[in-house]
């Protein structure tokens, strides 16, 4: 795949043209409050993972609408008894779930807690889900997939409840005695990422304890212009659907702008360290350019929210991978050690 979008300087200037809604804040603290009326009921049942030095369990947690999540939660056998530590809550990507018990243990690896959420109606695709979506659009008129699912409305659109679900799933790490609720960190790769900036954006004032974001190769950025460019992946599904629905462009950016990262990402105060791929044709580098130059940038507080981005010049949609997350490594190392 050949470079495809800005030249890099252009890129790291550039600026969507995606603005908030004028309720954009009160839509997401009654979204939050609302979830918050469900009592969090997180468990956390040991199980076997065939592993000698990670113990793993299996948890659920309530979600948005008090609905039934999954996750796993792993830790390290060598922790020290009475210490806390810091958790890093992975989200997945698109029609990924939480997988196998044992298949993906790297945090836990390099002596954090990991916990890992499932995400709700995926998991159908790449890894394992076991986690329902309840909320079916009935009658809604949608493109196969999950884009358009509910977009008929902020209320019902999809990402809303895995929004939800994504900060609650911080709550439910927050709540095990052996994860320091001061010390969280949010990560992600592709539709991770984006749920990522999203938490990011919608913990800032409404939750403590989240310190660091790290969204790879974010998608779910810059609507608008990921819908005109991105030639192959989830964001087609919209571009599918408006080519049969010409007269819903419009109405549907509408509810869209309500869960673009670029609009939620500004609001957020954690450090962040994101990825961009320039090859990327999936989530292309413009959108991810936007999020990145949008984060932090809404806070009021006066003060330059802490980010930097690695960029993978040579590199499609799969980013940096084992190479990007050494740099992570590094990022939190420094940041936990200051």
């Amino acid at each position: 795949m050949p470079l495809f979008d800005l030249p890099l300087d252009q890129l790291r200037g550039y600026i969507s043209a995606v603005t908030q809604p004028a309720d954009f804040t009160e839509f997401w603290d009654s979204t939050i409050a609302e979830a918050r009326e469900f009592p969090l009921n997180a468990t956390f049942v040991p199980v076997e993972n065939y592993l000698s030095v990670i113990d793993t369990f299996d948890v659920a947690f309530a979600g948005y609408g008090g609905d039934p999540i999954k996750g796993w939660l792993h830790l390290p056998v060598n922790r020290s008894a009475g210490t806390r530590l810091p958790v890093v809550v992975q989200y997945i990507g698109y029609s990924g779930g939480r997988g196998l018990v044992n298949q993906d243990t790297k945090w836990a690896q390099a002596g954090y807690a990991h916990f890992i959420m499932d995400t709700r109606g995926q998991g159908y695709g790449g890894l394992l889900g076991e986690t329902a979506d309840p909320h079916p659009s009935a009658g809604e008129v949608a493109y196969a997939g999950l884009m358009t699912r509910g977009a008929g409305s902020r209320e019902d659109y999809y990402f809303r409840r895995v929004y939800v679900d994504a900060v609650r799933a911080v709550e439910a790490a927050q709540s095990h005695p052996d994860i320091d609720p001061a010390r969280v960190i949010i990560a992600g790769v592709s539709q991770g990422g984006g749920i990522t900036v999203a938490v990011a954006g919608l913990v800032a004032g409404r939750l403590d304890g989240v310190i660091a974001a790290l969204p790879d190769v974010p998608f779910l950025q810059d609507f608008p212009r990921s819908i005109d460019i991105a030639p192959r992946g989830p964001y087609p599904e919209i571009a599918a659907f408006l080519g049969r629905h010409r007269d819903s462009y419009e109405p549907m950016l509408a509810v869209l702008n309500y869960f673009d990262g670029v609009n939620l990402g500004s609001a957020a105060t954690a450090p962040a360290l994101f990825s961009v791929a320039q090859m990327d044709d999936i989530c292309p580098p413009s959108t991810v350019f936007a999020s990145f130059n949008a984060y932090g940038t809404g806070t009021g507080t006066g003060t330059q929210t802490a980010k930097d981005i690695e960029v993978y010049r040579f590199n499609n949609h799969e980013g940096g991978q084992e190479h990007h997350w050494i740099k992570q490594l590094q990022f939190l190392r420094t940041l936990l050690a200051g």
